[in-house]
């Protein structure tokens, strides 16, 4: 076998993986995000650093809960639990993560856009409902769905993300 066959042969399985990927972790964590902001704006006035821990960590959190329940279903249903079964769960999960980074840093550089604090939530709020949309919309064109169903999951996560801004709206007034 040659070097570019090994190579090859190396590859396409995650490849393979890639190309059934399941942007679901990215929507969830992205809705994840939005609702962390919202608590943390609902409580009271945050420093920036905090937010974006809240952000970062409870993404991480998240993440762990998922690859857990990943291979504890895996355990459940007979399979084997191995280095290559944590890697596939961990890596699976990896977009709630993901979409945590965007709002997080949104509330880093708010402070270059001249923004105070409840600003610096909105525009978290705001990229994380973005990110929620972009996220279904990803999934739906990576399936290969039509432009129909692409607009019907976009304006479904649209209306859950608004959902989340009223709760904002209702919690701090």
């Amino acid at each position: 076998m040659s070097r570019t066959e090994k190579k090859t042969a190396r590859v396409a399985p995650r490849a393979a993986h890639r190309a059934g990927a399941d942007y679901t972790g990215g929507v969830y964590g992205s809705m994840l995000a939005a609702s962390v902001v919202v608590g943390a704006g609902s409580l009271g006035s945050f420093p920036r650093l905090q937010v974006v821990l809240l952000l970062l960590l409870t993404g991480l959190v998240f993440w762990i809960a998922h690859v857990h329940a990943q291979l504890f279903g895996a355990r459940l249903a007979q399979h084997s639990l191995d280095f290559r079964a944590l890697r596939d769960a961990c890596r699976d999960e990896w977009p709630i993560v993901n979409a945590a980074v965007p709002p997080a840093v949104a509330v880093a550089v708010s402070p270059l856009l001249g923004l105070d604090v409840q600003g610096a939530l909105w525009l978290a709020l705001s990229v994380a409902v973005t990110g929620q949309v972009g996220w279904s919309v990803a999934a739906a064109r990576r399936v290969g769905a039509t432009w129909r169903l692409v607009a019907l999951t976009a304006s479904a996560n649209l209306v859950f993300g608004l959902l989340i801004i009223s709760l904002k709206i209702f919690l701090t007034h």
